[in-house]
């Protein structure tokens, strides 16, 4: 069964950094994607990066890009969230995905397995 873990949320001010990490236990029989969503109370979940099971290729929503960055280490089956210039609008749950590849994982119903969420909380 596939799992993913995610960890590192966390209250950090406005202009800091932190880093998200999710880790993949009973991964499937073939190389997969790995993104990350987000979604604050009332709000739709929202497309914050994804890659590819290679790291070749990467994606990012608008709203983040040139500020977060994605990664994957697949030895550790562990895929991380590099957070930078973080600003009040970033707070949300964070959720990792896994799909089967970096470009199906940009859409909610390219996602086949979902983690349970980590809150990431950012003061003024």
């Amino acid at each position: 069964q596939v799992q993913l873990v995610e960890s590192g949320g966390g209250l950090v001010q406005a202009g800091g950094s932190l880093r998200l990490s999710c880790v993949v236990s009973g991964r499937p029989l073939s190389t997969y994607g790995m993104g990350w969503f987000r979604q604050a109370p009332g709000k739709e979940r929202e497309f914050v990066a994804a890659i590819s099971w290679s790291g070749s290729f990467t994606y990012y929503g608008d709203s983040v890009k040139g500020r977060f960055a994605i990664n994957r280490d697949n030895p550790k089956n562990t895929a991380y969230l590099q957070m930078n210039n973080l600003k009040p609008e970033d707070t949300a749950v964070y959720y990792c995905a896994a799909g089967p590849d970096g470009r199906t994982v940009q859409r909610n119903d390219g996602v086949d397995y979902w983690g349970k969420g980590t809150l990431v909380t950012v003061s003024s």
